[in-house]
């Protein structure tokens, strides 16, 4: 199977409505019974690539990004892009969406001064626990980088 195959595959996933029922968000289906009905084959391609290392493929599946993160959260990931868009949008309208790592570089101390605000909107209309998570995940990126140089 190609690599085009296997990306129109995802492609499907994401983009065509669900098999069992209607649920969408943002007009993507995150169905859990729509992912099952396609997952045996993706899942048998990452077991068994018909290009690249096996090794790193059953590592790549390891990791459940999908199931694991977003399946768990898709609300709240959400609102932490609303969060870097309205971030992005203050800071550069003028510009694609980008992390401007000059803007701010103390993330545990805006962590901390967005959490005492936490289950509130910021006056930008944004939660200010998203702005937590948002600051959150900018302070474990920064700290992987580091530990991986």
């Amino acid at each position: 199977m190609s690599k085009d195959k296997i990306n129109e595959m995802r492609d499907t996933i994401l983009r065509e409505p669900c098999l069992d029922c209607s649920c969408e968000i943002g007009g993507k289906s995150l169905c859990s019974e729509f992912y099952r009905s396609y997952s045996h084959d993706l899942d048998e391609l990452l077991d068994n690539p018909p290009f690249g290392n096996q090794d790193v493929a059953a590592e790549r599946k390891a990791t459940p990004i999908y199931s694991g993160v977003l399946m768990y959260f898709p609300d709240a990931i959400e609102a932490v892009a609303q969060c870097s868009q309205r971030g992005n949008d203050q800071h550069h309208a003028d510009k694609p969406l980008h992390w401007d790592r000059s803007k701010s570089g103390d993330e545990l101390d805006a962590l901390t001064r967005h959490l005492m605000d936490a289950g509130t909107y910021d006056t930008d209309g944004i939660r200010h626990s998203a702005k937590v998570a948002w600051r959150a995940l900018a302070n474990l990126q920064k700290e992987i980088e580091q530990e991986n140089m």
